[in-house]
């Protein structure tokens, strides 16, 4: 029986390209829905029908950082809070959850969630179990990474300092009327200042690199940029100075993040470090956005998935919007041997015509 493993992250699904009161959401960020539910299927059919075959997700499949709750984005979030984001963001893909429900069910499937730092709401166990009932199987979920036959594979947010999460310490327990998760400093961030200027340029953080994309701001959106400067540094003087313990983080722990920071990490050599341990031979991230393959030395390989949302580089060799649906496909070789990956691009199926993404 052919044996595949399909490693995916940073799909970033959102409440869905229209809300219920049938406006636009400027938020969203996943505008591939019918390509994805073509990938499910043909990993279903023709050669594959009888394939063993494993999906995994790999972190930031989910985007509760930009799901609402109620109008409001939160950063204290409980169990009861993450349930209801996560039926807002099933209601908004009902066709990609329909698919995957499918997917799941057919015979020698298996779906794996290793969860990201935008889905860092999949630890409850209440929306495991929602996800589970959508889905009508059982997943198999990996909270920091998932190690399989000489693979290594994490979501990335783990080897950089805004995004790491405590291992130890997932929810917030303490002198709280109930549990909170207890996120990193990236994702309070994200949604206490990002979100804001996203809602005035919703690709703001789509566009790379940023060094470029701070010198095009100054110059040709001049106060926007000022203004975003001087909200950063208000943002930064807040954050040392509140005694909020579900948000107060120490003035070392902000030097460190502003030190390692980047708006696309490089995390090569993150992979280097874990595959210094003998025992790994091929380690596949996600979390940096930037589809990449390194091999440092024989048998020796790193992966990057990349994302299934849309970049702008402002680079001249690839200047304009950048779209490729990318993954890993991992191969077992019919004759034996160790698990082979390949870094691919799902095309889909030609389709004369479809919706325009604008937000």
């Amino acid at each position: 029986m052919k044996r595949i493993k399909l490693v995916i992250s940073d799909l970033h699904l959102g409440r869905g390209r229209v809300l219920t009161d049938g406006g636009n959401n400027p938020l969203e960020e996943f505008y591939f829905g019918k390509k994805l539910i073509e990938f499910l299927n043909y990993y279903c059919s023709g050669e594959y029908r009888d394939a063993e075959v494993e999906l995994i997700i790999n972190g930031d499949f989910l985007n509760f950082l930009q799901t609402d709750y109620r109008g409001h984005y939160l950063t204290v979030i409980t169990e009861a809070v993450a349930m209801e984001q996560l039926q807002s963001i099933l209601d908004g893909h009902r066709d990609v959850f329909l698919a995957l429900r499918n997917f799941a069910q057919t015979p020698s499937r298996q779906v794996t969630y290793v969860v990201g730092n935008h889905d860092q709401a999949m630890l409850w166990p209440g929306t495991r179990h929602l996800l589970n009932e959508a889905l009508g199987t059982e997943v198999r979920y990996k909270n920091i990474a998932y190690y399989f036959d000489g693979v290594h594979i994490e979501h990335g947010h783990m080897h950089e300092a805004a995004n790491r999460l405590d291992p130890k310490r997932f929810f917030l327990k303490r002198n709280l009327p109930e549990p909170i998760l207890n996120l990193p400093f990236g994702s309070h961030f994200f949604v206490d200042f990002v979100l804001k200027l996203k809602q005035l340029n919703p690709h703001v953080d789509k566009v790379r690199p940023f060094n470029r994309v701070i010198r095009w701001a100054l110059l040709n959106e001049t106060w926007f940029a000022l203004r975003s400067f001087l909200g950063l540094a208000i943002y930064f003087m807040k954050m040392v100075l509140t005694k909020d313990p579900r948000r107060h983080f120490p003035v070392s722990r902000i030097l460190q993040v502003l030190g390692e920071s980047a708006i696309f990490p490089d995390l090569s050599e993150s992979a280097r470090r874990v595959l210094a341990d003998e025992r790994v031979h091929t380690v596949v991230f996600g979390h940096s956005h930037v589809y990449q393959y390194r091999q440092f030395e024989p048998n020796k390989e790193y992966f990057n998935t990349g994302t299934w949302t849309d970049l702008t580089s402002l680079e001249i060799q690839s200047l304009g919007k950048i779209t490729k649906l990318t993954y890993v496909l991992i191969e077992y070789p019919d004759e034996g041997g160790r698990p082979r990956g390949r870094l691919k691009e799902w095309r889909g199926f030609h389709r004369v015509e479809e919706d325009v993404a604008v937000s």
